[in-house]
């Protein structure tokens, strides 16, 4: 005999969420049973934050740790994941790899020397992660599936297009310009001025007015930069005046 609501429905259960969880991440954050690490999924984006004791502000750790938004990530406990180690080992073929990786599980460090060991042996390395991402993803999904959460597919990032880009690259271009210091902007327009004058004197003053440029250029000195347009503002001790104040 089942029980009813007033309705006559049979009673759901909780709802489950959909979530485009970030696997790679989440692995990340299974196997990390650092006591001082403390790692979040996201149930809106599917990304895992990870709060290291010492380092986040407690406020924000306080804050992420009671927000509804974000679930707390269980890890894989170390001695589980030594378990897995034996496992490994036990279907591991050649004679002298097992004995020596039997040997380094042996007492503390057993992670490290574990490691160290497979690192000789790459093909073995490569079949050791293999069978450790298989049991974590197993784990995942079991926990997954105990907070009622449903992992979909995350959508693919696209790499934009030219022509996607160039209004952003024109805005962008756009601050530079409006950022410049003013009297290189003043600069600019003056230039543009000079050849708009030249442009409309007659060929007979052109002359003239190509000496009196030449004039000028050489009687100001170079700026650092080469420029004539811009006056030296280091003063007579050879300190930039805008560095003073």
């Amino acid at each position: 005999m089942t029980l009813e609501d007033s309705s006559g429905e049979q009673p759901s259960s909780e709802a489950k969420r959909s979530v485009p969880v970030a696997w790679e991440a989440l692995e990340d954050a299974f196997e990390n049973n650092a006591p001082e690490v403390h790692s979040y999924l996201h149930l809106g984006t599917g990304e895992v934050i990870r709060v290291v004791d010492g380092v986040a502000d407690p406020g924000t750790h306080a804050r992420i740790a009671t927000d509804p938004t974000y679930l707390r990530v269980d890890p894989v406990s170390s001695r589980e994941q030594y378990r897995w180690m034996e496992r490994f080992i036990a279907i591991v073929d050649e004679e002298p790899l097992r004995s020596k990786l039997l040997q380094s599980i042996d007492g503390k460090g057993a992670f490290r020397r574990f490691k160290d060991v497979l690192m000789a042996f790459p093909v073995d390395r490569e079949r050791w992660f293999q069978f450790r991402s298989e049991r974590l993803r197993t784990c995942m999904e079991g926990w997954l599936e105990a907070q009622n959460v449903v992992p979909v597919t995350r959508p693919e990032w696209e790499v934009p297009s030219v022509e996607d880009v160039k209004p952003l690259v024109e805005i962008v271009e756009k601050e530079k310009v409006a950022r410049r210091p003013a009297r290189v902007n003043n600069a600019d327009s003056q230039r543009r001025h000079l050849h708009e004058l030249a442009d409309a004197l007659p060929t007979r003053e052109l002359e003239s007015a190509v000496a009196f440029l030449e004039f000028l250029r050489e009687r100001r000195p170079l700026t650092r930069s080469g420029s004539h347009d811009l006056p030296d503002t280091r003063d007579s001790d050879g300190v930039d005046d805008d560095a003073q104040h």
